[in-house]
């Protein structure tokens, strides 16, 4: 398919203001300035950004901790998203989740739980429910290869293969399931083969190509608008870092890291845009400064945020009627 400068262009911006807002809060994290712990997505920005960007308000996505990319790509103010890590009133969960369990109604990004794979079945749901409401709405559902052996996960493939349901299910197979290698969790090669026994397309790609990612995820969601039912993508990345910032990730050889670290998909992206002169140097630094200034608002805005107060904790229990 042929990708204009424009959402080429807007396609990087994403790609950086991700990888940056990343770093940025792993480094608030060991600064102290919030609790918990932080999952880490560096290295695997592109299997989030090619299926997030171009999806409309009233799309679902279904992600788990480490989609801090698919938020903010989807269109999570980055305030929400910081005031959310910091556990303040002013965040969407009004400092009531687990950090790094983003959530945003606006924009059909739903809060996530940690249990495995759950994700999975809230896209089938909503994909059933646009389908009897005649809607052209499409879901998207985030694993990692390791969820793939949970059996709520082929529960949910199996019910949208059988009702051709809109949804697209991406597997981020970055080779660990946390500390277990995916040799010792996934039987076969390529997890895209599974699509077969559920009646839908399957498909392996490199998940750090961003125009690949992107443009193998519009066909599957123009696949699902027309009615034609889900796709499984399997794309194949890596995280730099550990399962959470608590994780020193000692399980992995210095030299699977780095091998990985040469093909880090942001400056792999920059590149190809600077040869076929989409952008240049002057583009590439006012997109830097624009990030760094949004991010350090971002920042003042949670660091302004009150705590949420005791009582706080009953609320929000029920919805209203």
């Amino acid at each position: 398919m042929a990708v204009s400068n424009d959402d080429m262009k807007g396609l990087y911006y994403y790609m950086n203001l991700v990888r940056q807002v990343d770093e940025r809060c792993r480094r608030l994290f060991k600064q102290g300035r919030f609790q918990g712990t932080f999952f880490s997505a560096v290295g695997q920005e592109a299997t989030v950004v090619g299926p997030c960007y171009g999806l409309r308000p009233d799309d679902f996505i279904g992600i788990q901790h480490r989609e801090i990319g698919a938020v903010i790509t989807k269109g999570m103010p980055i305030k929400y998203l910081v005031a959310q890590l910091f556990a303040r009133q002013d965040s969407p969960d009004r400092g009531k989740s687990h950090p790094c369990h983003y959530g945003w109604k606006p924009m059909g990004i739903v809060t996530p739980a940690s249990t495995i794979a759950a994700q999975t079945v809230i896209v089938t749901g909503s994909a059933l429910a646009w389908k009897i409401q005649k809607k052209d709405n499409v879901a998207v559902a985030f694993v990692g290869e390791g969820a793939t052996s949970n059996g709520v996960w082929h529960e949910a493939l199996n019910f949208a293969g059988v009702h051709k349901l809109p949804c697209v299910f991406v597997v981020q197979n970055n080779l660990w399931a946390e500390s277990v290698p995916a040799s010792l969790g996934v039987p076969i090669e390529n997890v895209s083969d599974r699509a077969k026994a559920y009646g839908m397309p399957g498909i392996t790609i490199d998940g750090n190509d961003l125009l690949l990612t992107y443009e193998t995820a519009q066909e599957a969601i123009r696949r699902a608008r027309r009615g034609d039912g889900p796709t499984l993508i399997e794309m194949k990345t890596y995280r730099w870092y550990g399962h959470s910032e608590i994780d020193p990730a000692n399980y992995r050889t210095p030299d699977e890291v780095e091998y990985w670290k040469k093909r880090d998909p942001v400056p792999r992206y920059e590149r190809l845009l600077m040869e076929r002169g989409v952008i240049d140097e002057e583009h590439k630094q006012s997109t830097l400064q624009r990030i760094e200034q949004e991010i350090e608002e971002a920042i003042e805005f949670a660091e302004r945020s009150p705590h949420p107060e005791p009582h706080e904790m009953v609320e929000d229990v029920y919805a209203p009627l």
